[in-house]
């Protein structure tokens, strides 16, 4: 196993400005300097979720790591859907879900093949015997100054990862998933707000807030509800691999609080929408976590 993590995992936030650096996309967390911060030592479980299995895409690194900790934590058993090159990265994770109690399933893959959405949700039940929560959360960022320099073969990577692979997970994890099931959709501020050199990248995560809507009423009478978080600049890979060093160092500072959040100060947010005991009562709702911010919506 690996330890490297754990020192950073205490103590202040960091701050602005962060270190420059860089990656290639996907990016990887093991190569983040400062490690974002993802095991919420001040987390206390208290078996929210025991019994459940949860399906989490990207949940490899970033806000996906710490909602596969902390559904752990919770008594959940995890299955991680991440890309082949994040390997290194799942297996960490699944480590630490493993230190938490609970399974750890990793299935490598890419959430634009609906095919392959469907083995991975098969591949799931059969191993634990159902699916309970629905995490989607894989996504694709890529900055652009001009509209002009949006390739086609981009926008059709931004809707096929970050919309159609929604579509494709739910579609298929609904043939198992039981009264008291929750799927929840990762959002955006930039889907609220708009993000002028992110023009696809906000115009899916808009569509993900509609799709969450619309697929909450769908599935109201069926007992399984559907809702969203959208969170505003986070310090996850998905960020360090989509910015130049300089505009990395910068990433959050725009925020009332002058800082990126960390991966452990949103995935409570995913917790309380899994489980019944927090939010039976809500569904389709889009729940903003912004360092501050009080005008998105």
């Amino acid at each position: 196993m690996s330890t490297a993590p754990r020192a950073d995992q205490t103590g202040d936030r960091p701050k602005n400005p962060m270190p420059e650096q860089s990656q290639e996309r996907p990016g990887l967390e093991s190569e983040i300097e400062p490690r974002p911060q993802f095991l919420a030592p001040d987390y206390k479980g208290s078996e929210k979720l025991k019994g459940k299995v949860a399906l989490i895409t990207g949940g490899d690194s970033g806000i996906g790591r710490s909602v596969a900790v902390l559904f752990a934590r919770e008594g959940a058993d995890v299955a991680i859907l991440h890309l082949p090159e994040e390997q290194s990265d799942a297996e960490e994770t699944s480590q630490y879900v493993k230190n938490e109690g609970g399974k750890c399933h990793l299935i490598a893959g890419d959430v634009r093949d609906s095919d392959l959405c469907e083995q991975a949700v098969e591949e799931v039940v059969d191993k634990f015997g159902q699916l309970d929560v629905l995490v989607n959360n894989a996504a694709y960022q890529h900055h652009q100054p001009t509209l002009e320099e949006i390739s086609d073969e981009q926008l059709k990577r931004t809707f096929e990862t970050n919309i159609f692979g929604y579509f494709y997970m739910a579609r298929s994890a609904m043939k198992h998933m039981k009264k008291g099931a929750a799927i929840i959709n990762t959002g955006s501020i930039t889907g609220l707000e708009g993000e002028k050199e992110l023009l696809d990248y906000s115009a899916t995560k808009g569509a993900i807030h509609a799709f969450t809507k619309s697929l909450a009423q769908m599935l109201v009478k069926k007992g399984i509800r559907v809702n969203c978080v959208a969170p505003g600049p986070i310090w996850t890979p998905l960020n360090v691999a989509d910015k130049p060093p300089e505009e990395v160092a910068k990433h959050g500072e725009s925020t009332p609080m002058k800082r990126p959040g960390q991966p452990e100060e949103v995935a409570p947010a995913y917790v309380f929408f899994a489980s019944n005991v927090t939010s039976s009562y809500i569904t389709g709702e889009v729940l903003t976590v912004l360092g501050g911010d009080t005008t998105a919506g």
